[in-house]
């Protein structure tokens, strides 16, 4: 049993202790994949993959894939993974967080993994998952359309056909990676609901065009289908069901980043606070600037402990997931938003320039704020799930 669990021995007199310490062996893949980020994604790195139109260094891919066993990490055994839960994929999301790596690591594993992993499809896993595993494949999900909305409502692209094989039409928009995935999960309807495809990269009629974002370090494109070939995945008219659990999934993903991310502007905040002189003292020494740094480190913390108590939920699958995981996409992202802009005001003038790297991590966590529903729309979810 992993340690960020309900982990405790139940005595006459004694309820189950909640223990959310890492074990030993949790701690030190934190180690190695901070190691491998930091050779790896450094800021020099991040800034020469963001002007570019893939937006992910394919060695670096490769090397995550093989070497580190990174894509495969919570993929099970039986398709090429190693088994690992969602606890430990929430630890190197955390890394990758902190360290804006970019790569199309999230897409592929969170989402497309999952919704593969979800969907009861035998012959889909087995087809799919040991590419992932592998790092030979990159995947991702399209469901989300022009009109921006993330629930079932907003799927108005239409799937025809029968048995295995449909064609699909439609335009989906903000598919992360989605101009660089050879694989594209791809959420249709049909006279039976909505489904899930497996859709090529290079598919007859599939037509890629990558977006300009805000945040150059997470790529996104907008897919335009026209009666594009597409594989049934799991069953027809049963694709929401999946797509509802892997949102859940992808939040509390996304949540995992969000607190990697938060913890090194805090760090960097505190840092530049020491060394920073004015009127012969250091800035940290004014009151003004303790305070910040105060409201921050409360902040980032309560956002780790969301976090973890929902990489914990996604690990066990439990009822809890999805109150949890709109709990903790609504407060780590705006933990991470205002963490951000406080280091910004705390590094003053330098701050605001292009060269300086707090603005890449205020891009990334407004981004990622409004990525599968802003705070207001998960604390709306959060009541509902909860019954208010």
């Amino acid at each position: 049993m992993y340690t960020l669990c309900l982990a405790g021995e139940r005595g006459a007199d004694q309820n189950d202790r909640m223990n959310f310490a890492f074990t030993e062996e949790q701690e030190e893949l934190r180690k190695t994949v901070r190691a491998f980020l930091d050779a790896k994604s450094a800021e020099t790195d991040v800034r020469a993959l963001m002007e570019t139109t893939d937006g992910y260094d394919a060695a670096v891919w490769s090397q995550m894939g093989e070497q580190m066993g990174l894509q495969g990490l919570a993929i099970p055994e039986e398709y090429g993974g190693s088994g690992y839960s969602f606890v430990e994929l929430g630890i190197v999301l955390e890394e990758m967080g902190r360290s804006l790596l970019c790569a199309p690591y999230y897409s592929t594993v969170v989402l497309a993994a999952n919704t593969l992993l979800l969907s009861g499809d035998e012959a889909a896993k087995k087809a799919y998952l040991p590419g992932i595993a592998a790092g030979t494949t990159i995947a991702t999900l399209a469901y989300t359309e022009p009109s921006g909305k993330w629930d079932e409502s907003g799927i108005t692209a239409t799937a025809s056909g029968s048995g295995s094989d449909f064609k699909i039409t439609g335009t989906k928009s903000f598919v992360l990676d989605g101009h660089t995935a050879g694989l594209i999960i791809v959420a249709a309807k049909t006279g039976k609901g909505t489904s899930l495809f497996a859709v090529e990269g290079n598919a007859a009629g599939l037509t890629r065009t990558a977006l300009s974002t805000m945040d150059q370090t997470r790529k996104q494109a907008k897919l335009e289908l026209k009666d594009t070939p597409g594989k049934l995945i799991g069953t027809e008219g049963q694709g929401w069901s999946v797509l509802h659990k892997v949102l859940d999934l992808a939040a509390v993903g996304l949540a995992a980043e969000q607190v990697g991310g938060a913890q090194k502007v805090l760090d960097m905040a505190v840092e530049y606070a020491k060394v920073r002189v004015q009127f012969g003292r250091p800035i940290g020494s004014f009151q003004a600037i303790k305070h910040k740094c105060a409201d921050m480190l409360l902040e980032v913390e309560s956002a780790k402990s969301a976090a973890y108590y929902g990489m914990w939920c996604a690990a066990e699958m439990n009822e809890e997931l999805p109150s949890v995981a709109s709990l903790a996409k609504a407060y780590c992202s705006e933990a991470y938003f205002h963490a951000t802009a406080e280091n910004i005001q705390i590094h003053g003038g330098i701050g605001f320039t292009w060269e300086h790297p707090a603005h890449l991590y205020f891009k990334r966590a407004k981004s990622s704020e409004l990525l599968f529903g802003d705070p207001t729309y998960h604390r709306e979810q959060l009541a509902q799930r909860i019954g208010i």
